[in-house]
């Protein structure tokens, strides 16, 4: 089933039934006003019982009428900008498109959609143009007819304009914005039509809640850093069902950073729930992440072999490397897709929103948040430290390795925890957290060396003949890279290790 997307930039306004036009040849950059479009629309609006996608200012709808009957789901960006996917009609046009579903399935999870409004509008467009026939904007004039489905039912009328950004710039809008309040319109209060048809029961979208003050307390600096998070991971959700760029990578890095945190403040807040919320955000990092490992491998196994001089490859190995992982992502996105389809996801999803809505705080999250903040970043910054003495800087051993990686991810929770702290503490936070970033990428770098080795192992193993010197190659290679990032490591942390964050 073919369909579009585009992003919509529109303003509305409020209009009186017997105002007249404004001058629209009076605005920015318009030349020319073409003659009046009427059409009949007819649109029935779905979402949830609870209205989960309303709550977001999400609107999907089945409309009829105009010149792109379908299906539209629209998905805020920002103030007056919108980000809309159509599909025409199938075969049965009264049930909700799959990828339309899909993209609001963070949103609805398992609860069905429902028809919660139907509005009519008797719409008449006229287009504006540039002085070199470009189509800068359409202008609606509409009276929406309102009936909401859900009990108890109400209903509503009223006109408003519309100015919809086609090739024009946002100068434009502006320009409307100021025509329209010397004629005395101001910009719709809300911001689309479906929250004015649903009237009383159009549900309030949640404001981000205020920022953490150093003074103020410490539960404001882990909640923040949750709410952030949480938002990352709903936002890059339809990006992986629709295996966008980098969109697993984000995700995968939401989960890691709330975990983190969890961690980090976890005496700001009731073990039991952090404990389960950690948990769970292992099991979504692991299993959707696993794709993006593959990626990462792939590509650098692929530029390894690109670097090599020709008559230095012998044998197959670029496609059999391919084909190695080709297989691995089918079966990695496979699991990926399914997990975050599964009830276990929508529940961890509940399961966040309700933090976020009721913390388990304890007595402790209430105290100042400079001091106790700053103290449990610093713990963290001594177990770093406490870990990396401990290492035995001339053992290449298995066992080395191993400890490097546990080092890895102790850098990496102090990364997060400085970024948590940011807001509080500034410009200390941020340096303290971008030491900490440059330690876990070049154990990173270390850790992928690794992995790296001990997958060209297994290939040499099982594609012998003129490949295993290829892959003999390209492991000396990764040994030395492996060594040259460990080296790199040790220089970094003797040369300029993580500063304390200091408070008093």
């Amino acid at each position: 089933m073919a369909g579009s997307e585009m992003l919509e930039v529109e303003r509305k306004y409020d209009a009186g039934e017997n105002d007249e036009l404004p001058v629209l040849e009076s605005l920015p950059g318009v030349e020319q006003v073409g003659p009046p479009e009427d059409e009949s629309l007819d649109a029935v609006y779905f979402d949830t019982a609870g209205l989960a996608l309303a709550s977001r200012g999400i609107t999907l709808r089945r409309r009829t009428g105009g010149h792109d009957d379908g299906w539209h789901l629209k998905l805020p960006v920002a103030v007056g900008e919108r980000q809309e996917f159509t599909v025409p009609f199938g075969k049965n046009p009264e049930s909700v498109p799959r990828r339309l579903r899909r993209l609001v399935l963070v949103h609805t999870r398992d609860q069905d959609l429902v028809p919660v409004a139907r509005l009519n509008t008797r719409r008449t467009t006229r287009r504006l143009f540039a002085s070199d026939g470009t189509a800068l904007a359409d202008f609606s004039d509409d009276r929406v007819d309102a009936q909401t489905l859900l009990d108890p039912q109400a209903h509503s009328t009223w006109r408003e304009w519309e100015i919809e950004l086609i090739d024009g710039h946002k100068r434009l809008l502006r320009g409307a914005d100021a025509l329209l309040a010397e004629a005395g319109r101001q910009k719709s209060a809300m911001p689309t039509k479906l929250a004015r048809g649903l009237g009383e029961q159009n549900p309030a979208v949640s404001e981000p809640a205020p920022g953490p003050e150093p003074e103020g307390p410490a539960s404001a600096v882990l909640l923040s850093y949750l709410a952030q998070q949480v938002e990352a991971l709903k936002k890059h959700d339809p990006g992986v069902r629709e295996n966008a760029p980098d969109a697993v990578h984000q995700l995968r890095v939401a989960a890691r950073r709330m975990r983190s945190a969890l961690a980090t403040f976890r005496n700001l807040a009731d073990s039991d729930v952090t404990g389960s919320l950690r948990s769970e955000l292992q099991w979504l990092a692991g299993t959707v992440g696993e794709a993006r490992d593959n990626e990462v491998m792939e590509a650098r196994l692929l530029e390894l072999v690109g670097a090599e001089p020709p008559e230095l490859l012998l044998g197959p190995a670029a496609r059999q490397i391919k084909e190695h992982f080709d297989a691995a992502a089918h079966d990695a996105r496979a699991k990926g897709l399914t997990a975050l389809k599964s009830a276990r996801y929508f529940r961890l999803l509940d399961a966040l929103d309700a933090f976020l809505a009721d913390p388990p705080l304890t007595e402790t999250a209430g105290k100042e948040a400079l001091q106790t903040v700053g103290r449990l970043v610093s713990k963290q910054r001594k177990r770093l430290k406490k870990e990396v003495l401990a290492l035995d800087a001339d053992s290449e051993s298995p066992a080395a390795d191993a400890a490097l990686h546990e080092v890895r991810k102790s850098a990496k929770r102090l990364r997060y925890a400085a970024e948590a702290a940011a807001p509080i503490f500034g410009k200390r936070a941020t340096r303290l957290a971008r030491a900490a970033e440059e330690i876990q990428e070049s154990l990173g770098d270390h850790h992928d060396s690794v992995v790296t080795q001990e997958l060209l192992r297994e290939l040499a193993a099982t594609h012998r003949g003129k490949s295993a010197f290829t892959y003999g190659r390209l492991h000396a290679l990764e040994q030395a890279a492996g060594e040259e990032s460990r080296e790199r490591f040790f220089r970094t942390w003797n040369s300029s290790p993580p500063e304390p964050l200091r408070w008093k």
